[in-house]
């Protein structure tokens, strides 16, 4: 009984020094901004009410614009289709919100068919590759980042972390949730393999 006390003692610790090293990991992540000149920003998916964005979608948005008026990008890529009993896909919603602000619609890209950031990423590929874009600048909340490049990269396509300067996770325990959320993700990533 001691010794399988003792092997589960050690086998928590190793748990316990797994989940503080990959929130390290994440949040050292979160504060990089490495926007640069790019093809496109490809904006990930967030919840839309009806046909709205949520503060989350809202804040990714308002990033990505700033980033095609100032000239960093010349498209914008939109993520994210329908949740459930929605009108719209949550990309439908980016553009529209997007064309209201004045972004001319050729210069906008959808996909309809993803609910997941490793969908996000194959129908952004997708996109790109089908539009012969050849970089990106990736909006999302800042504890998202490491995550969402880290698969960007892995699928091969050249993007640069480019997180919202705003968030609606602004109490600790939003960002607390959202990170432990991250923690779990990106550990699954890592051993589901990619």
């Amino acid at each position: 009984m001691r010794l399988l006390f003792k092997w589960l003692s050690r086998l928590l610790l190793l748990l316990l020094l797994w989940v503080a090293g990959v929130a390290w990991y994440i949040n050292d992540f979160a504060g990089r901004d490495e926007t640069r000149k790019a093809d496109a920003a490809v904006v990930l998916g967030a919840a839309a009410w009806d046909r709205k964005p949520s503060p989350v979608l809202e804040e990714r948005l308002n990033h990505a614009l700033e980033l095609y008026k100032t000239g960093q990008v010349r498209k914008l890529i939109f993520t994210g289709g329908f949740g459930d009993k929605a009108a719209m896909a949550e990309s439908e919603v980016a553009r529209d919100y997007a064309v209201a602000h004045g972004i001319p619609r050729k210069d906008i890209l959808i996909e309809t068919a993803s609910h997941s950031t490793r969908g996000n990423v194959s129908e952004a590929a997708r996109l790109m590759q089908e539009k012969k874009l050849q970089s990106c600048l990736l909006v999302s909340d800042p504890m998202h980042m490491r995550r969402a490049v880290r698969m960007f990269r892995d699928a091969g396509v050249p993007c640069f972390s480019s997180p919202t300067k705003t968030s609606a996770y602004v109490s600790w325990p939003a960002k607390a949730g959202f990170l432990a959320r991250e923690v779990v993700f990106f550990t699954g990533y890592l051993v589901a393999g990619r």
